[in-house]
């Protein structure tokens, strides 16, 4: 998966390594792996969360994402996915609170 992520361009390559390290520090019980040819975690062999490189999808942003197997379920709303241009202190702090929550 790291070398998934060290072949992207820029700025994705610059996001990946960047949530691969929040994800890695706050649910090191998750385990990388690539899903459908992008950088994913999981828990017991299913992806829980993963990242989406725009570029690669051609589309303006990135992705980062939770599967059902996050269980983020909060009431009749809760996130599912998010566009990345860029991590933030606050956007970094969501990330690492979801991901946390989601690894269980």
């Amino acid at each position: 998966m790291l070398s998934k992520i060290e072949g992207m361009a820029d700025p994705d390559r610059a996001i990946a390594a960047r949530i691969h390290a929040i994800v890695t520090s706050s649910a090191p019980g998750l385990s990388p792996k690539l899903w459908y040819g992008q950088p994913a975690y999981a828990r017991k062999g299913k992806v829980v969360c993963f990242f989406r490189s725009g570029h690669d999808d051609k589309e303006r942003y990135s992705t980062f994402g939770f599967t059902p197997e996050a269980g983020l379920d909060d009431g009749g709303l809760w996130p599912t996915s998010f566009a990345v241009t860029a991590l933030n202190d606050d956007a970094t702090n969501t990330v690492a609170a979801l991901v946390e929550k989601a690894a269980g």
